[in-house]
């Protein structure tokens, strides 16, 4: 199984929609080893504090930690970006981990320039991966996709127009 690191954006997106069926959250909990660091799971926590789409987003991957594997890291103190990606960084490199899923969208280059060997991934590629491996149709990745942007505010992201593009023509 092939292991991948996420970050509390990414887990976020997948929580908001993860009373859909299908549900990419038990899917990608299904078909990888995901492991985030503590840090993420206290970001989690706080942004389930909030009363809107992605405090139930964050709750929803909150009752399912016993499908993730937590460990701490110690954060790279120059490291430009939040303690929830500092430490995801730093684990997805320790472990040699196959993906790295995050949606911070606006700091993909940085985070991507961080990585060692691990292959980044955003939520809307890892969506068009699961259709591509038919663990998912494609007319319900483009439905997941659109229920997690307009949540996100994503429309007018060149990422997700990207993805929109490729699930349209599976």
């Amino acid at each position: 199984m092939s292991q991948l690191i996420a970050d509390t954006s990414a887990l976020v997106s997948l929580g908001i929609v993860a009373d859909e069926n299908p549900d990419p959250l038990s899917i990608c909990l299904a078909q990888y080893e995901v492991v985030v660091p503590a840090a993420v799971i206290e970001e989690l926590q706080e942004i389930a504090s909030y009363d809107d789409a992605h405090g139930r987003g964050a709750t929803v991957v909150l009752d399912r930690t016993d499908m993730l594997e937590t460990q701490s890291v110690d954060l790279d103190a120059e490291f430009p970006l939040d303690d929830g990606e500092n430490a995801a960084v730093t684990l997805a490199n320790e472990l040699n981990a196959t993906l790295f899923l995050c949606d911070e969208f606006n700091q993909l280059g940085l985070i991507h320039a961080s990585l060692a060997d691990t292959r980044l991934v955003t939520t809307p590629t890892l969506l068009s991966v699961l259709v591509r491996s038919e663990q998912l149709p494609a007319s319900d990745a483009q439905q997941l996709l659109d229920g997690i942007s307009d949540a996100r505010s994503w429309d007018a992201n060149s990422y997700v127009q990207r993805a929109r593009s490729l699930l349209e023509g599976s």
